[in-house]
């Protein structure tokens, strides 16, 4: 029989044999932190993190480079060069994405934003046909964003000029436009429970990137047998799918007897046309995930930007004040403000676009997967290999902007003051995977942010200490708690 120290140089042995074997394996791969047994580089990735880790990286190993993360391979494209080339140059090669045990234990390979192959081209392309028919991002819906940035109004109003935190207003009304796309009304969640979902949302979005996460990737069979905070997530989540299942099945009833109002009833109705192909993808598991994917996509990252604008507005008063004196001058006494008049405002618009640029709201970029090996400056990147977009190197990339570390709207403006579309202003991505609520996105924020500037002056309370502007870092780059005075116009 063996005995322990038998074993233990056994285990060892095998340990020194797996190591050399990914040091081999890694020689063809771009350079990148020095590689530990078992956790690879991940380890000076977690001591250091920080919003510009990976710029700071690029620095020191190039455009291109890779950090491992146990025996798994994870290539940084870094600066506008080679993100364009890896997004948009070589967009089909870099389509999929990354199959985790964390997104397949979660997601389960559906839906839109995790999932590959067929079902991601049906459920995208379905995705892109029902916004489309419903008015996503025109005149037809831009009635419920415009409700939704009036009540939003209607709360800074209460606060008659008092400290107000922002964050649970301007989620909230921010998931409720997503619950009008979604669900054809916005009263489908009561306020208790849209502050509930918003809290697991948080919760989800706080446990990327822990020590926790990590060692489900890299044991997860382990793990599932552990009371980790990944289970407790795992759970949030089962519940909110049976809650939507729910509401699934009210809609089945009701289309029996209307047209098609919501994507919800769309896609109940593109099920029944596909039930006899046996090609269709089109089923209530890939519908549940894909209302996961708009509510919480299409909350977290438009809610945390308009998060960002009220902060800097309140840092820069001399351009919130700007920005209002445009619009004045636009609208004369007309009450209303529609997404048209952005083409009137230029440096309004040009300030909501630094506010995208400066405190873009991911710490890097979605991962993606090559679908081929694929050789990039001289590297081979292997089929299968995750490929991390870091977009934040684009928008600070000093290549590209005159000042990428300051918020100056100038960046987005012409000599002549006119507003200038800059390509590298890539805050949603780009290729087959950009950002599918694009448009929606862009017209929640201009709306909140120009009724918001336009009913009232933004200023931080008497007496509040320096303005604390680096974020904090997690799967999105929130700003630190904060209150802020909205005092009437």
């Amino acid at each position: 029989m063996m005995g322990i120290w038998e074993l233990a140089s056994l285990l060892l042995g095998l340990l020194a044999l797996q190591y050399l074997k990914q040091l081999w394996s890694s020689r063809n791969y771009p350079p990148g932190p020095f590689q530990l047994p078992l956790v690879g580089g991940v380890w000076w990735v977690r001591k250091k993190f920080s919003q510009d880790i990976f710029i700071k990286l690029a620095k020191q190993y190039g455009n291109i480079f890779t950090i491992w993360l146990g025996s798994y391979p994870i290539v940084i494209l870094s600066g506008y060069q080679a993100v364009k080339e890896g997004l948009i140059v070589r967009s089909e090669d870099f389509a999929a994405r990354p199959v985790t045990p964390t997104l397949k234990a979660l997601f389960k390979k559906r839906g839109i934003i995790t999932s590959n192959g067929h079902i991601w081209k049906q459920q995208r392309r379905f995705g892109q046909v029902t916004l489309g028919k419903l008015g996503v991002g025109k005149k037809c819906t831009e009635h419920i964003v415009e409700e939704a940035a009036h009540q939003l109004v209607e709360i800074f109003t209460l606060a008659k000029g008092h400290p107000i935190d922002p964050i649970l207003p301007i989620s909230t009304k921010i998931f409720k436009v997503v619950c009008a796309v979604v669900f054809g009304h916005q009263s489908y969640f009561q306020e208790e429970e849209i502050e509930k979902i918003l809290e697991e949302s948080e919760t989800g979005i706080k446990f990327a990137g822990t020590i926790s996460h990590i060692l489900y990737e890299l044991f997860p069979r382990l793990m599932d047998r552990l009371p980790t905070p990944f289970r407790k997530m795992r759970a949030m989540v089962d519940k909110r799918i049976l809650h939507l299942r729910e509401e699934i099945a009210r809609h089945k009833e009701y289309q029996m007897q209307n047209e098609p109002q919501d994507f919800t009833d769309f896609y109940l109705l593109q099920m029944e046309k596909s039930k006899n192909d046996p090609d269709s993808t089109y089923n209530e598991d890939n519908l549940v995930q894909c209302i996961l994917d708009f509510l919480v996509a299409g909350t977290e990252t438009s809610s945390t930007t308009l998060q960002w604008a009220l902060l800097l507005m309140g840092v820069h008063p001399e351009i919130q004040d700007k920005v209002y004196k445009e619009m004045e001058n636009v609208l004369g006494t007309s009450q209303s403000i529609c997404y048209q008049d952005r083409k009137k405002m230029p440096y309004t618009n040009a300030v909501i676009h630094e506010i995208m640029r400066l405190k873009y709201v991911f710490p890097i970029g979605v991962a993606r997967r090559s679908v081929k090996d694929v050789t990039m400056h001289g590297y081979t990147i292997p089929k299968g290999t995750f490929v991390v977009p870091d977009l934040t190197s684009v928008l600070l990339d000093p290549k590209q902007w005159e000042t990428p570390r300051d918020f100056n709207p100038q960046h987005f403006l012409d000599k002549d003051g006119q507003f200038v579309a800059r390509e590298e202003f890539l805050a949603f991505g780009a290729g087959p995977r950009v950002c599918l609520g694009e448009q929606l996105a862009r017209m929640e924020i201009f709306l909140f942010f120009t009724h918001l500037l336009r009913s009232f002056r933004f200023y931080f309370p008497e007496g509040t200490d320096q303005i604390n502007q680096d974020p904090l870092v997690g799967f999105l780059l929130h700003p630190e708690a904060y209150k802020i005075c909205a005092v009437p116009r």
